[in-house]
């Protein structure tokens, strides 16, 4: 089978043994699978994921051998492998989080040696961990339950009360889901940042109130124009509070994952702020902890999602709730994947990107 493979650091197209399905196991056919920006940073910064992958105790990639990366997948049932139920008849279009059930533990899909990943023309699921696509979805469509499931999982994480003014920091595709995530919860003004005209649009388009350019309006004073208590609610607080702003509290969710950024949020937030940080950065950072500290700052790092909250995400985009199809801006072959990690780097032209292997 074809295959977009990375190799030696690059992206090239090649041919590999099609994978035979093990026990639990079954056998897709991939129909579409998008990009994800921590593909780009892996393919930039794989050194750096191995070294994580080593201080947390799991298996990291060998450099040296071949990694088909893909993680955003939606796949149509071909075989099934010993010792499964086959409930899901031959066909059947289906998502799945990006792992296999071994008998070894839970394993990755797409930052993996063993385990094929959604850049290539079939790919081993496990029969335990299927979802079946409902409702006529298309395949481009369904593949982005799992970027929405991220930002589901960082709304969940940032324990809204109600009442918080919301501030997202970058309009890329996790930082859309967010938006997405934060207008199910019903919390408004959701205010959104970021240099790019064609992202700023997205992110009014999935639910921001209030959208900035840094380069015009500072965020945080932006921000902080929306988030002013009422007058009742000036009233109702205790003396020493009344000393401080007026401002309703903050919830700042971090989607852009460079080094500074973070920094940068400190700086900007205002006391007491909890700042969700969602945005993968995998270089060295550095930020000032006497500063958190002065201003009571409550950080919060995310990863991933819950099984429940991925089958809620494919819901809400096959109801109709959330409009994911507006991040999918073009789709390529497997062919074009190489050209299509370079043409990410300009979010004027694009914000998500599907792979469709087949075409």
């Amino acid at each position: 089978m074809r295959a977009a493979i990375f190799r030696n650091g690059e992206i090239i197209v090649d041919r590999m043994a099609e994978p035979t399905p093990g026990p639990g196991q079954v056998l897709v056919k991939t129909l579409a699978c998008g990009i994800c920006g921590s593909d780009l940073h892996a393919r930039q910064h794989a050194h750096r994921m191995v070294e994580m992958a080593k201080k947390v105790g799991r298996k990291p990639m060998d450099l040296t051998r071949d990694v088909v990366f893909g993680h955003e997948f939606c796949c149509e049932v071909v075989d099934y492998g010993p010792g499964t139920a086959r409930r899901l008849k031959p066909g059947t279009r289906v998502c799945s989080l990006p792992a296999l059930v071994t008998p070894q533990g839970i394993e990755g899909i797409g930052y993996s040696n063993d385990n094929i990943g959604g850049y290539a023309e079939a790919m081993l699921l496990s029969e335990a961990l299927l979802l079946e696509v409902p409702n006529g979805l298309a395949p481009e469509h369904a593949a982005l339950t799992e970027p929405l499931a991220v930002g589901v999982h960082a709304v969940a994480k940032a324990n809204i009360s109600g009442g918080e003014v919301p501030l997202v920091i970058g309009c890329g595709p996790v930082g859309l889901a967010v938006i997405a995530a934060l207008k199910l919860k019903a919390l408004h003004p959701i205010v959104a940042a970021d240099y790019s005209p064609a992202r700023r649009a997205l992110a009014t388009k999935l639910g921001a109130d209030i959208v900035v350019d840094p380069r015009v309006s500072q965020p945080y004073a932006t921000w902080a124009e929306h988030a002013q208590m009422s007058e009742a609610e000036k009233a109702a607080r205790p003396p020493f509070q009344a000393m401080l702003p007026a401002l309703k509290p903050a919830i700042i969710f971090e989607c852009v994952g460079v080094p500074g950024l973070l920094q940068q949020v400190f700086e900007g937030a205002p006391r007491d702020a909890r700042i969700v940080v969602v945005g993968v950065c995998m270089e060295t950072d550095r930020s000032e902890p006497m500063l958190g500290i002065m201003k009571e700052l409550n950080v919060q790092y995310v990863l991933g999602y819950t099984p429940d909250e991925f089958a809620a995400s494919l819901r809400l985009i096959a109801e109709g709730q959330v409009d994911a199809a507006a991040m999918v801006t073009a789709e390529v072959g497997i062919d074009g994947v190489a050209k299509a990690f370079a043409d990410l780097a300009n979010p004027e032209a694009n914000t998500k990107i599907i792979v469709q292997p087949w075409r």
